[in-house]
């Protein structure tokens, strides 16, 4: 068992006066933020104040990209060449980096968003594309992988920094992806069961599926989302339920190479 875990969270994705998820009150919660950069969510004064307030928090800073889809918010899939897919991360990283440098911060870490994303846990190839697009712009960047997944196949090959991460309100199939969010129980919306997965799956050092697998995984940080009725609640009933376990909460320092299991 990991005696301290990161919890990250997706932010910044509103549209100028539409709002989306809880920055705010997260940002009580986690130690990483993942900020949307403009292609399926945010937009440049979103970007500003959510850099902002990530600064003002002392918050890990990680650019969110995901595929150029504003109206499905980035959840539909797209076939791009793997030369889009490498300037698509750079041209947001490198906005995610300019918008963190005026707040004062720095972006320490990648996350994939949405569709662009479990099509990268499925496809190493994609995978890779993508991440040598940011490493282009940042070679000693974190990239934030979806565990035991292709994407952790394409930084493991790369032999880049990176964090292995795992869901609290999402269940697993047995190959270690999301549920497909159309599926029934896919999205778990019952705080006290997603802090009990979270201290089961960071005692176990393994993703454990609907069925009961147990995949082992490196579990360096916990997604918990903002978008959701029970979002806050969620994030704050994981957050007890680790401290209560004895599990400190930290900034993942990023790992090299690959794992056999945690």
């Amino acid at each position: 068992m990991s005696d301290t875990v990161d919890l990250n969270a997706d932010m910044g994705e509103s549209f100028g006066p539409w709002v989306m998820g809880q920055d705010a009150e997260l940002l009580e919660v986690i130690t990483s933020a993942n900020v949307a950069c403009g292609f399926h969510a945010s937009d440049p004064d979103v970007m500003a104040r959510t850099m902002r307030l990530a600064v003002d928090h002392g918050t890990g800073i990680g650019a969110h990209p995901g595929f150029p889809d504003l109206q499905g918010f980035g959840r539909r899939r797209m076939d791009l060449t793997r030369d889009s897919l490498r300037n698509l991360v750079m041209y947001q990283l490198g906005a995610a980096r300019a918008m963190a440098a005026a707040a004062g911060g720095t972006v320490r870490h990648l996350k994939l968003h949405g569709a662009l994303a479990n099509m990268a846990s499925e496809d190493a190839e994609m995978a890779r594309a993508c991440y040598e697009g940011a490493l282009a712009v940042d070679p000693e960047i974190i990239v934030m992988v979806l565990a035991a997944t292709a994407q952790q196949e394409a930084v493991e090959a790369l032999g880049c920094r990176w964090a292995g991460e795992i869901f609290a309100d999402r269940a697993y199939n047995d190959d270690a992806t999301l549920v497909d969010r159309s599926l029934p129980g896919a999205v778990i919306h019952d705080p006290e069961l997603a802090g009990k997965r979270m201290v089961e799956m960071v005692k176990a050092g393994a993703i454990i599926t609907e069925s009961g697998q147990h995949i082992p995984a490196a579990v360096d940080t916990i997604c918990l989302h903002g978008d959701g009725k029970t979002a806050l609640e969620i994030a704050r009933s994981v957050r007890d339920a680790l401290t209560g376990a004895g599990v400190a909460l930290k900034r993942f320092a990023g790992r090299q190479g690959r794992i056999s299991s945690t």
